[in-house]
């Protein structure tokens, strides 16, 4: 098991303690949890921007470039598939054609 899924697991386990449920009923500890979470937020927006300006800096490819890559090139897969099924069907359409015409030559 991975350390996210122990630590959500036990997280779980925490709030079904009746103690805990009363704790986080408490006003000053849902700002203190809700202002840990925002700081976190904002801690991880900047080091990730700070990454953006790195890899521009060097030329380098950012994740989210290489997503969006990825997201193109499914996309062009799934039309270029789209294509190749259309190309079949005049493929058989035609063979079907050319079949009959001999069929009423004969």
């Amino acid at each position: 098991m991975d350390l996210k899924k122990l630590v959500a697991k036990q997280g779980m386990k925490l709030m079904q303690d009746p103690r805990v449920a009363k704790v986080m009923q408490n006003e000053r500890v849902m700002k203190g949890m809700m202002s840990a979470l925002s700081a976190r937020a904002k801690a991880q927006e900047s080091v990730d921007e700070a990454v953006q300006k790195t890899a521009k800096r060097f030329g380098l490819v950012t994740k989210s470039e290489v997503r969006e890559l990825k997201r193109s090139m499914r996309k062009l897969e799934t039309q270029l598939k789209k294509a190749q099924r259309d190309v079949d069907k005049a493929k058989a359409a035609a063979d079907k054609s050319s079949k009959d015409k001999a069929s009423d030559a004969g």
